[in-house]
């Protein structure tokens, strides 16, 4: 049994739903129990399911500070994680503290707060959830502009610039991972996007911010992108234009998991 999670390797054949490969093909969202794939922006539950599962034990602290709907704090109720969620749309915080409350699992907690991860006191967050230090942060941000979650403008996603959309994502990294225990680990998932005839390789800009704090990158790992509302039975026309243009249909995200020194 390993430090840094539950997996007992003189059974290590038995755990064959764990991906171990870089490539991740997920054919379909889970929908079971309090997830929905009705907020705009959320990200599969397998996703986390995974992380925790290599990345954490029971009795951890996770910290997700972009909660948004809470698809991070369901999935640690439902794996005996505590679990503490940030979100800045006060409305979105108290949907998903709903959700998640639906989930509850007598071992663990989930606490949600409503605030700014680039500027929140993390020292009193941790105090008032009763937690020391987490053992796992996971960041799932905006994709920049691609999807306008409020009109706020500490809302990553209302970044007038891609130096401005980094410098925001630096502080929240800057803010929360100095709550985040030494030696263990933490995952940005984000995707790329396509503006002005050309690519901009939002994954890889915020892969480096990490690198430029000195994380240690231990995975890059790509998942397929299922069908968005925006494309929603529009795949003929998007296989058209495509053909009749220069780009392809971007169809992976990334999942980068780092180690805190």
């Amino acid at each position: 049994m390993s430090k840094f999670n539950d997996i007992d390797m003189s059974r290590w054949k038995d755990y064959s739903d764990i991906y171990t490969d870089s490539l991740w093909i997920i054919d379909k969202r889970d929908n079971s129990g309090a997830h929905s794939g009705d907020y705009h922006g959320n990200f599969v539950p397998q996703i986390p399911r995974q992380l925790f599962t290599r990345y954490t034990k029971k009795g951890d602290w996770i910290l997700d500070p972009f909660m948004g709907s809470g698809t991070s704090l369901i999935e640690a109720q439902r794996m005996g994680r505590n679990s503490i969620g940030i979100e800045l749309s006060e409305d979105v915080a108290k949907e998903a503290a709903k959700r998640i409350s639906t989930e509850k699992n007598e071992d663990c907690k989930a606490v949600t707060f409503i605030g700014n991860s680039q500027s929140a006191d993390m020292e009193k967050i941790l105090k008032a959830a009763g937690a020391e230090k987490v053992q796992f942060l996971i960041f799932h941000p905006p994709y920049w502009d691609i999807i306008k979650f409020s009109d706020k403008p500490d809302d990553l996603s209302n970044a007038a610039d891609l130096e401005g959309f980094l410098n925001s994502f630096g502080e929240v990294i800057d803010n929360t991972s100095k709550v985040l225990e030494s030696r263990r680990y933490c995952a940005v998932v984000i995707g790329d996007k396509y503006a002005d005839g050309r690519i901009v390789p939002l994954g890889f800009y915020c892969m480096n911010l990490f690198l430029e704090r000195g994380f240690i990158l231990k995975a890059i790992l790509v998942k397929n992108f299922g069908e968005t509302q925006g494309k929603s039975n529009k795949q003929g026309i998007w296989r058209y234009r495509a053909l009749s243009s220069d780009f392809y249909i971007f169809k992976h995200e990334y999942i980068f998991v780092f180690k805190k020194p």
